[in-house]
């Protein structure tokens, strides 16, 4: 596995760590979405680092995931990359910024994301060893 591949995957382990630590708190449910977002863009560009598909600027978690659904080596929730796609920064904001089409996140939705996010992770860790 590459350094910068390893980096990526160590930047993305950090989100999921402060997510552990925040899940339960459903005042912070659209933090918990905004680092499960991070967690699964990390991920994506350690995909793209290890198959050397060169640097793709983008934030969008449905683009990085057309760049790297190949090696990928689960079945992914489309629908939920897109709801993290619609709040990815404006999670960090305050008033109605940061907010899924309904409001903010449920606590389920952001348990969902950071299973989405985990599982991921433990995936793109064993396609690049």
């Amino acid at each position: 596995m590459k350094k910068t591949t390893e980096d990526w995957l160590e930047s993305a382990e950090g989100d999921l760590r402060l997510i552990q630590m925040i899940i339960h708190q459903e005042d912070l449910t659209h933090l918990s979405a905004f680092h499960a977002q991070q967690s699964i863009e990390k991920s994506f560009k350690a995909l793209i680092e290890e198959n050397d598909l060169g640097f793709i600027k983008t934030h969008s978690l449905e683009t990085l995931f057309g760049k790297v659904r190949k090696f990928i080596l689960m079945e992914m929730n489309l629908d939920l990359l897109t709801l993290l796609d619609q709040l990815y920064i404006d999670a960090r904001y305050p008033g109605e910024l940061g907010l899924l089409p309904n409001g903010k996140p449920t606590a389920e939705e952001a348990k969902e994301f950071y299973s989405l996010a985990v599982q991921l992770h433990e995936a793109v860790k064993s396609t690049c060893r």
